[in-house]
């Protein structure tokens, strides 16, 4: 994995992990790592993006909730991306996520998507 100047690291553990999203999103198929991040919980969100349920085939996504707990885990994969792939993952998720900075259980730093 491409851990170089100019990559973005992003932390996927739903629909963005799916080769037809990423396809879609990104123009191709990306590698990823497998990796966790701690003191969160996955939980469901109705989706009314049109376009988003197409493309991932689901009206219901994971989303992530902080909950501080470290018995808590997520697990996904961590994605390599430029950051104009990162800017069409921000237009792919609907306005009930936002992007914060993590560390992972791996101490690698990158981004998710959690609800607000």
């Amino acid at each position: 994995m491409n851990f170089g100047p100019g990559v973005e690291h992003l932390f996927a553990y739903g629909t963005l992990q799916l080769p037809q999203v990423q396809l879609d999103t990104f123009g191709r198929v990306l590698d990823g790592e497998d990796d966790s991040l701690p003191g969160y919980r996955r939980e469901w969100v109705e989706i009314d993006d049109d376009r988003v349920t197409r493309v991932s085939g689901m009206d219901a996504h994971p989303i992530l909730r902080r909950t501080d707990d470290p018995r808590d885990r997520v697990f996904g994969r961590v994605l390599a991306l430029t950051p104009e792939e990162l800017d069409a993952a921000d237009e792919y998720e609907v306005s009930v996520y936002r992007r914060v900075a993590v560390e992972l259980s791996s101490g690698l730093r990158a981004w998710v998507y959690v609800g607000h």
